[in-house]
C-alpha cells in the first residue's frame, strides 16, 4: 500500500478551483439539511396522520433495509461512472420527490415507496460526496477536506432540524417535507459550482495515476476481501454501529419515563450537543490525523463510546447527562471523518474505493440494524443498566479489535501535499 502513483499525479495536476470547492462545501450543508427531515420527522408525520407503530415501523424498516442493500451496488455504480456529480444531483433529486411523495400521499403504498426510494438513493449519496472529495484534492489533502466536510454537514443539519422544528410547531408535519423537497434547488446550484474538469476520474475511485479517458484498471472484487486492514476496520465499525445505535434510543426512552413531557427539551439538546462538537472538532480531526496518523483517532472514537455507555448506565441527572453526549461528539467526528479517509487510504491503487465504501457501509450498517433489537431485548430482561454495561462491553470490545489488529493506514508521505483543500 503505497501512494506513489497519487503523490506524482498530485504534483503534476493543478489545485481544484475556488467554484468547486466552496460549491462542495454548500453540497455538503444542503444535503445534510435534506436528509435531516427523514428518520424522526417521518415517523411524527405518520404518528400524526394516525398511523400505527406497527405500520411506521414497517416503513422505517424498509427504508433502512434498501439502504442497507444499495451500499454494494451504489459503490459499484461509483467507480464505475465517470460523472459523480451527475450521481449526486440525481439522488439529491429522488430525495426531494421521496420527501414530496410523503408530504402529498401519506398513505401506505405510497410512503413505503417513498421510504424505499430515498434509502436506496440516500445511502449512496454519502459516499459520492467522499468520491468527488478525494477526485478534487487527491490522497493527500483528503483528511483535511473530510473534516471540511463534516463540519459543514453538522451546522447544515443543525440549521435545518430547528428551521423544521420551528415550521413543524407554527404550521404542520407535512410542511418540514416541502422544506425538506425545497432544498434540492440551493443543493443542485451548489453541484452546478462543483466543475466537472477539477474532479480527476481515477483519483475519484482510488486510481490516483490514471489520466486516460478511459476507465482506469481495477483490482478484482474479491481482492478486497482479503484485505486484511479493510476486513478488520469493517470489523470494529461493524462492532462500534452495534453498540452506538441504540445508546441514544434506550436513553431517550429512560429519560422519557422519568421525565414524562418535561423530557423533550433533554432529548432534543442529546441531539443538537454532539452535532455542534462535531461542528467545532471535525477540521482538527482531519489535520491531526493528517499529521499523527489514523489509529490512535480512531482508538479515541471507539473508546469515547464505550465510556459514554458506562457514564449512562450511573447517571440519571439530565444535566449531567447531557455533558455525557459530548462523548457522542467525539466519536462522531473522528468515525465521519476517518472512514472514508482509512478506506482510501487502505484501497489506493486498486481504482475500488467506492466499492470498498460500500462494503464498510454494509458490514456496519448490519450491526446498526441488529443493535435495538438485540440490545432492546436486554434492556427488556435484565433493566437499562445491564444494558448500558453490555453496550459498553461491545464498544470496548471495538477498541481492543483496533488496538491489536488495526495497522496504522497513514501512507508515510502523507504530509506531502500540492493540491488545496479549502
Amino acid at each position: 500500500m503505497t501512494i506513489t502513483a497519487a503523490a506524482a499525479s498530485d504534483a503534476v495536476d493543478p489545485a481544484p478551483s475556488s467554484p468547486s470547492l466552496s460549491g462542495l462545501d454548500w453540497v455538503n450543508f444542503f444535503l445534510a439539511g435534506m436528509q435531516a427531515g427523514f428518520g424522526p420527522f417521518v415517523a411524527v408525520l405518520l404518528a400524526d396522520a394516525k398511523w400505527t407503530q406497527q405500520d411506521i415501523g414497517f416503513v422505517l424498516s424498509a427504508g433502512g433495509l434498501a439502504g442497507l442493500l444499495s451500499q454494494l451496488p451504489g459503490g459499484e455504480l461509483l467507480d464505475v461512472s465517470r460523472s459523480k456529480r451527475f450521481l449526486v444531483a440525481l439522488g439529491a433529486t429522488m430525495v426531494a420527490v421521496s420527501a414530496l411523495m410523503m408530504a402529498l400521499w401519506p398513505i401506505l403504498p405510497v410512503v413505503f415507496t417513498a421510504a424505499v426510494v430515498q434509502g436506496l438513493t440516500g445511502s449512496v449519496l454519502g459516499p459520492a460526496i467522499a468520491a468527488v472529495s478525494l477526485g478534487l484534492v487527491g490522497h493527500a489533502a483528503l483528511a483535511e477536506r473530510l473534516g471540511r466536510n463534516q463540519r459543514f454537514a453538522s451546522v447544515g443539519a443543525l440549521t435545518v432540524t430547528a428551521l423544521m422544528g420551528a415550521i413543524g410547531y407554527f404550521f404542520s408535519y407535512r410542511a418540514i417535507f416541502f422544506v425538506s423537497a425545497a432544498l434540492v434547488l440551493p443543493l443542485l446550484a451548489a453541484v452546478g459550482r462543483v466543475r466537472s474538469a477539477d474532479i480527476h476520474y481515477g483519483r475519484s475511485c482510488g486510481q490516483p495515476g490514471h489520466h486516460a479517458s478511459t476507465p482506469p484498471p481495477r483490482a478484482r472484487r474479491m481482492s478486497l476481501f482479503r484485505n486484511y486492514g479493510l476486513v478488520t476496520f469493517a470489523v470494529c465499525l461493524f462492532l462500534f454501529q452495534f453498540a452506538n445505535a441504540s445508546v441514544l434510543p434506550l436513553a431517550t426512552e429512560q429519560l422519557a419515563y422519568r421525565n414524562g413531557t418535561h423530557a423533550s427539551l433533554i432529548i432534543s439538546a442529546l441531539i443538537i450537543l454532539p452535532q455542534i462538537v462535531v461542528a467545532l472538532s471535525a477540521p482538527w480531526v482531519g489535520q491531526e490525523a493528517q499529521n499523527r496518523g489514523r489509529r490512535p483517532l480512531l482508538l479515541i472514537g471507539f473508546a469515547a463510546l464505550s465510556l459514554r455507555a458506562l457514564l449512562f448506565a450511573a447517571i440519571t441527572d439530565p444535566p449531567l447527562l447531557i455533558c455525557v453526549q459530548v462523548l457522542d461528539g467525539v466519536s462522531g467526528s473522528v468515525l465521519g471523518v476517518l472512514t472514508a479517509l482509512v478506506i482510501a487510504d487502505l484501497t489506493n491503487d486498486t481504482g475500488r474505493f467506492n466499492l470498498a465504501q460500500g462494503f464498510v457501509g454494509m458490514i456496519s450498517g448490519i450491526g446498526a440494524l441488529l443493535s435495538n433489537t438485540f440490545f432492546g431485548l436486554i434492556v427488556g430482561n435484565f433493566g437499562s443498566m445491564i444494558g448500558f454495561i453490555s453496550i459498553a462491553a461491545v464498544a470496548f470490545s471495538a477498541v481492543l479489535v483496533a488496538w491489536l489488529l488495526m495497522p496504522e493506514t497513514k501512507p508515510s508521505n502523507g504530509k506531502s501535499r500540492s493540491r488545496r483543500s479549502a
